[in-house]
């Protein structure tokens, strides 16, 4: 299972993203270009100490990243606010690679086509969207759960 964020707008929700995947042990692709200047004191600033446990793929473009995606072999499930079937009717792989888009804008159309899979969270009525970090958690812990991806045998951390 792997996180992918495509140019992403926000440190702080990147730095939340790559802090959630250095906890749950998920590796994550950036896609450039990024709204923010992508450098290891921007990214620690928003990681806090997190980032030496998260293994980071930086991609120029979507190009680029889609001949990695496709040399591993993985499935592109976008997260997007315009797709119709709720992330909990999806059956997952482990192999997946879990798409979210821009906060300002999404993903473009091209972006769209390349998906093998969208996906919604539900929202109640008159309700956009959620913050691109949460919508992440929420679709990467239905997809770890579904694949056993969940280290259920690591001892709770020291208080």
């Amino acid at each position: 299972m792997r996180l992918a964020l495509y140019q992403p707008d926000i440190p702080q929700n990147t730095g939340t993203i790559l802090r959630l995947a250095a906890c749950l042990g998920t590796p994550v692709d950036i896609i450039g270009p990024t709204g923010f200047d992508m450098t290891e004191r921007t990214l620690r600033r928003a990681g806090l100490d997190y980032l030496a446990h998260v293994e980071i793929i930086r991609h120029e473009s979507f190009a680029a990243f889609e001949e990695v995606r496709r040399a591993r072999a993985s499935r592109l499930v976008l997260l997007t606010t315009q797709a119709a079937l709720p992330y909990l009717d999806f059956v997952f792989r482990g192999e997946d690679t879990l798409l979210v888009g821009r906060e300002s804008a999404g993903v473009p159309a091209p972006v769209h086509a390349a998906a093998d899979a969208r996906l919604r969270i539900p929202l109640l009525e008159g309700r956009r969207s959620l913050n691109v970090a949460v919508a992440a958690a929420m679709v990467l812990g239905e997809a770890l759960r579904q694949t056993g991806g969940f280290n259920s045998s690591a001892p709770p951390p020291p208080r």
